[in-house]
């Protein structure tokens, strides 16, 4: 399967004429019928082998950490002396072979050979591996730390883990974005986004621990934050054929479930059983969901809040007897609503950015435009 960046760093290679891949794009969207944005493509596989080469990367990622920590655990004679400090170093050793080995995989499946699978995988174990081992060795030596500071309350202690975890997240988002510029891995930029929000949130509550009473905020700020960040990558490529969209999309997955999931537990669906009032709002707030997604073009939103949905019209069905049917039936339910809204996506989606006035030059085209 070929995607939008691949046809037009074909054309900028000189591989395909413009004229011949824009034949190429009208053919596919015509056979299709529908814009080729509401595709909402991404690539995951170019085939097969990036199965078969992902498997052998995590095997060797895993051997690679198990070793690390295992030499660092023989230099820290581990055996003898199981000290946080001496665990903290062998797990550094261990975290960051699994960054550096991670790296020099990429430069040949990524840079290379281009392929999506084990890139990801790969962008995951350099910042995952980097993370691990820059707060293993913080957090080793934290007691240390807090002795030579003199902290003592257990408010102070929270702050040093608070700076702690600034100073590893800001470092983690700063070899994702070295990452990035050598490598353009999509999701990438979603990793570092992940990275800040984690460093934020752990900021705030370390340092006002008043604000662990309004977490869920806190989080669902975050999320509308990182989806502004994503509908900025999406609007510098609506017709969503070059990276920047891959891009974005990674950045909607992030940003769905903090916006989502914050809401509905703010809601308290799951504190207990939910009355019919309550499951119509919840319901009312998916349909809302819904219209963001078609104004978008990205589905996102709907699949984090799903969970939340089958559960209010679940307890519905409870409410009205249907008790041994009440799974069934949701299922039923929910899944022709998911098939009805994906087979008419197109019409419904032109009806609710009609609505939106300006901002419809601003969004994906709602039809599919010919390619002169």
């Amino acid at each position: 399967m070929y995607s939008e960046s691949d046809l037009t760093s074909a054309v900028e290679a000189g591989v395909l004429t413009p004229d011949a891949a824009n034949a190429l794009r009208n053919h596919v969207a015509a056979g299709r019928a529908a814009p080729a944005v509401d595709e909402e493509s991404f690539r995951l596989l170019t085939g097969f082998n990036d199965i078969f080469v992902g498997i052998a990367a995590i095997l060797i990622l895993v051997a690679v950490g198990w070793i690390g920590f295992y030499i660092g655990a023989q230099l820290m004679d581990l055996d003898a002396n199981p000290g946080p400090r001496q665990v903290g170093i062998a797990t550094m050793l261990g975290g960051f072979a699994v960054s550096i080995t991670s790296w020099l995989l990429a430069e040949y499946f990524t840079a290379k050979r281009r392929m999506a699978l084990p890139s990801i995988l790969l962008l995951i174990g350099f910042a995952g591996g980097f993370f691990v081992g820059l707060g293993a060795i913080f957090g080793a030596n934290a007691p240390w730390l807090a002795e030579q500071l003199n902290l003592t309350t257990d408010l102070q202690q929270r702050q040093l883990a608070g700076t702690i975890g600034i100073v590893v997240g800001v470092a983690t988002a700063g070899v994702a974005w070295l990452h990035w510029r050598r490598f353009m891995v999509p999701i990438t930029v979603a990793v570092g986004a992940m990275a800040l929000v984690a460093v934020a949130i752990g900021a705030i509550t370390a340092f006002v621990p008043a604000s662990r009473d309004a977490i869920n905020p806190i989080l669902l700020a975050a999320g509308i934050l990182v989806f502004v960040v994503a509908m900025r990558w999406d609007m510098s490529d609506l017709l969503r054929r070059t990276r920047r969209s891959d891009v974005a999309f990674w950045l909607h997955l992030v940003a769905a479930p903090l916006i989502a999931h914050p809401i509905f537990h703010m809601l308290g669906v799951f504190d207990g059983d939910i009355g019919a009032p309550m499951a119509a709002v919840v319901i009312a707030l998916y349909v809302v969901f819904a219209a963001i997604a078609l104004a978008v073009d990205r589905r996102a939103l709907l699949v984090s809040s799903l969970v939340y949905v089958l559960w209010a019209m679940y307890t519905l069905f409870n409410q009205t007897g249907a008790v041994e049917l009440a799974a069934a039936l949701t299922a039923l339910v929910i899944g022709s609503a998911l098939l009805t809204l994906s087979a008419f996506w197109q019409p419904m989606r032109r009806s609710v950015v009609g609505l939106l006035g300006g901002l419809e030059g601003r969004l994906p085209p709602t039809q599919q435009l010919a390619v002169a």
